[in-house]
């Protein structure tokens, strides 16, 4: 099997331009640009450069397709060319080209599909990066399943990706961690406690608390009395009660507090890591919010701001002119006692990621934080950077339903299911897989009842199948496989194989495209395609006839798609059984 000179895109954009420097010979700026027709009789590829030219020729965009199809260059992989509409020119490849994508597909191997169109730009993808109060749950396995995807396409696609988790270590949230473990504590110790109901309810809670207590026995025990001392009322206000509990716990524990506050964020950090890694999700970097603070760098950043003139006082507060920069309102970084705001940590974080060198900066978001992408931009264009390079990514909640019945999910009344609880359920693969199925800014339902079922209903099932028949046929027919790589194609005729053909010529561009809108779901949609188009080849054809030059050209079309479909599922994190 010999191989074409270059891919498709490459191929007849180049004898596209050919033709333009005949047609056009002082030269155009219009773009050859080549995009895959929905319906087969519309060719392989259709170009709209004469529709381009038209305006600036001032001529007739039929007529000038004309003159472009006539001063094509002759090639032995262009069938024809037709022109359809109003100017648009329909490319059609020949039958031995379209073969030849078996050969690129087994010399490639798992390369195939990958590009160098990222030119190693220095990336970085931020994901995941939930408060560490309490296990993950089945909200936060949606942006892992999708930071990991969207990741790994980019380093598909020649980007130099690094992952990065950030650790919300600082701040109220982990002092209600703190205090919550804390307060399970004192009752270890014989207290009767008021528990806070609007503190972390959690049994996680409880086996700190007890792994504390069996660690440092008596060394942080107070009285509930002293603990509750002078707190507000908890029916009047919960919030303001909560903390004033956390004043008393930082006043009575002094520096031992610290060790409480450490104990509760290292068991629940090391319990996330263990999950992510377990779930295939690892990260290059955990970056940790306090060392913003310790370092002097949430300082740095709002001086900066400051020297620049974007900060002005109001009632006792630091205020950044973010309406200035396209928010809709003017933003406090620092409040009258002297505290900094979240924000001010998050610009100071986002400095320090283009400090070290990235060209590119992907946070990957919660739906709800929609509303803080302006001002995060606004900080960075005030301090001088470019907010171009800060790509966000939203990803919408995921809602889980058993039995129909949607499952309620709240961290702190320790009423959700967690990550681990869904993967022991359903699977590593359907979780993935099912995760990254819809576009992330759309809303998920995800059902545990399809996810776990063995039929063509359920996605992942069915493409695995799919992979596992091409592994049955390779086994039943039991030769060398390695020698399918110099299999002639040119037996391919049927209507199955020509659609298996074009799926498999199309996964490059599924790889560019979906590293170019971070969809990771374009992936698995082209995977689903790919999987339904063999289960009907295999349905409708035999591979293992007789005449051994067509019974060889099918077995390495099958396993040119078994090798598409497995490359496609490592993007997702998704695995690719022999045997099903």
């Amino acid at each position: 099997m010999t191989t074409a000179p270059a891919d498709a895109r490459t191929l007849l954009a180049s004898l596209l331009r050919q033709a333009l420097a005949q047609v056009v010979p002082a030269g155009t700026t219009a773009g050859i640009l080549l995009d895959r027709p929905k319906l087969a009789q519309h060719g392989d590829f259709a170009c709209n450069v004469a529709l381009q030219l038209a305006k600036e020729l001032r001529g007739n965009p039929r007529a000038i397709a004309q003159q472009l199809v006539a001063a094509l260059p002759a090639s032995p992989h262009l069938e024809k060319a037709e022109i359809a509409g109003a100017g648009f020119i329909n490319l059609f490849l020949t039958q031995s080209y379209k073969q030849q994508v078996i050969c690129r597909v087994l010399a490639a191997g798992e390369r195939y599909g990958t590009n160098a169109g990222g030119q190693l730009k220095k990336t970085q993808v931020e994901f995941v990066s939930a408060n560490p109060t309490g296990p993950l749950h089945v909200g936060h396995g949606r942006g892992a399943a999708y930071g990991a995807s969207v990741a790994a396409i980019l380093a598909a696609a020649g980007f130099d990706v690094s992952r990065e988790y950030y650790v919300n270590d600082a701040g109220r949230q982990m002092d209600i961690l703190a205090l919550s473990t804390w307060l399970r504590y004192l009752e270890l110790g014989g207290e009767t406690v008021s528990f806070p109901p609007n503190a972390y309810q959690g049994d996680y809670v409880r086996a700190m608390a007890e792994q504390l207590h069996s660690a440092d026995g008596a060394r942080f025990h107070k009285s509930w009395a002293e603990a509750s001392a002078d707190a507000a009322d908890v029916s009047t206000d919960p919030e303001v009660h909560l903390d004033d509990l956390i004043a008393n716990a930082k006043r009575l524990l002094g520096a031992e507090y610290e060790r409480v506050h450490r104990h509760a964020l290292e068991q629940q950090l090391a319990d996330c890591k263990n999950d992510l890694a377990e779930f295939g999700v690892t990260f290059d970097q955990w970056f940790s919010e306090r060392s913003l603070y310790t370092s002097g760098r949430v300082d740095r950043a709002v001086h900066q701001l400051e020297q620049r003139g974007h900060i002005y006082i109001q009632d006792g507060a630091k205020w950044f002119r973010s309406s200035a920069f396209g928010d809709e309102k003017d933003r406090v970084v620092q409040r009258e006692n002297g505290q900094y705001t979240y924000f001010a940590s998050d610009i100071a974080y986002h400095l320090d990621k283009f400090a070290r060198g990235y060209d590119l900066v992907i946070d990957v978001w919660g739906a709800d934080h929609h509303g803080y992408i302006p001002r995060v931009k606004g900080a960075l264009a005030a301090l001088g950077e470019e907010p171009a390079r800060l790509n966000v990514a939203l990803v919408q909640f995921a809602v889980l339903y058993r039995n129909g019945q949607k499952v309620s999910m709240s961290t702190r009344s320790g009423e959700f299911v967690t990550l681990r609880e869904l993967r022991h359920e359903v699977g590593n693969d359907a979780a993935r897989f099912f995760y990254v199925l819809r576009k992330s800014d759309q809303h998920l339902d995800f059902d545990l009842d399809l996810a776990k079922s063995q039929s063509n209903d359920n996605p992942v099932y069915y493409i695995q199948y799919a992979h596992a028949r091409v592994c049955s046929v390779l086994e039943q027919w039991g030769g060398n496989v390695d020698a399918l790589r110099s299999t002639d194609p040119a037996p391919l005729s049927s209507a199955h194989e020509a659609a298996l053909l074009k799926s498999l010529m199309e996964y490059p561009d599924i790889i560019e495209n979906a590293a170019r809108e971070l969809a990771p779901h374009m992936i698995a949609f082209y995977l689903k395609e790919l999987a339904g188009e063999f289960h009907s080849y295999y349905n409708a054809e035999r591979f293992l006839v007789e005449e051994a030059a067509l019974k060889h050209a099918r077995l390495a079309l099958a396993l040119a798609v078994r090798q598409v479909l497995r490359n496609g599922l490592a993007l997702l994190g998704v695995g690719a059984p022999e045997k099903m």
